[in-house]
C-alpha cells in the first residue's frame, strides 16, 4: 500500500473533521444529552413519587373510608337506641295515661254509683213517709195494714 498525498489529505481533513467535531459539535450534543438524562432522570424520579404518592393517598382513603363507615355505625346504632328508647317511653306513658284514665273511671263509677245509692234512700224515705202517712190516715185494722204493708213492700 502506498501512502500517497491523497490519503493524507484525506486523513488531515479527517483529524480536522475530529477536531472541529469535539470542540464546536460534541459539547452541544453531549449537553443536551445531559440535559436530557436529568430530565428523564427526573420524570423517572417525579414518577417513582407519584406512585408513593398515590400509594399514600390509597392508604390515607381507606383509612378514612373505614372511620366514615364506623362513625356510620355508630351514628345508626344511637339512632336504633334513640327509637327503642322512644318506642319504650312511649309505652311508658301510654301505661301511665290508660292507669289514669282506669283511675278516672272507677272515681266516676264510685260517684255514680254514691249518687244512685243517694237518690235510692231519698226515694226509699220518701216511700216509707208516704206509707206511714197511708197507714196513719187508715187506721183500720190489723188486717188492713198488713195488706198496706204488702202493697208498700211491692212498690219497693
Amino acid at each position: 500500500m502506498e501512502i500517497n498525498a491523497t490519503l493524507l489529505g484525506q486523513l488531515i481533513t479527517f483529524l480536522l473533521l475530529v477536531v472541529f467535531t469535539m470542540k464546536y459539535v460534541w459539547p452541544p450534543i453531549t449537553t443536551a444529552m445531559r440535559e436530557r438524562e436529568k430530565k428523564i432522570a427526573a420524570g423517572l424520579e417525579a414518577s417513582e413519587r407519584s406512585k408513593f404518592e398515590l400509594e399514600h393517598a390509597k392508604q390515607e382513603a381507606q383509612v378514612i373510608i373505614s372511620g366514615a363507615k364506623q362513625e356510620a355505625s355508630h351514628i345508626v346504632d344511637l339512632a336504633h337506641k334513640r327509637s327503642t328508647q322512644l318506642v319504650e317511653e312511649a309505652k311508658d306513658n301510654a301505661r301511665t295515661e290508660g292507669k289514669r284514665i282506669i283511675e278516672q273511671a272507677h272515681e266516676q263509677f264510685a260517684r255514680e254509683v254514691s249518687q244512685t245509692k243517694e237518690e235510692l234512700r231519698k226515694q226509699l224515705a220518701g216511700l216509707a213517709i208516704a206509707g206511714a202517712e197511708k197507714i196513719i190516715q187508715r187506721n183500720l185494722d190489723a188486717k188492713t195494714n198488713a195488706a198496706l204493708l204488702d202493697e208498700f213492700a211491692a212498690e219497693i
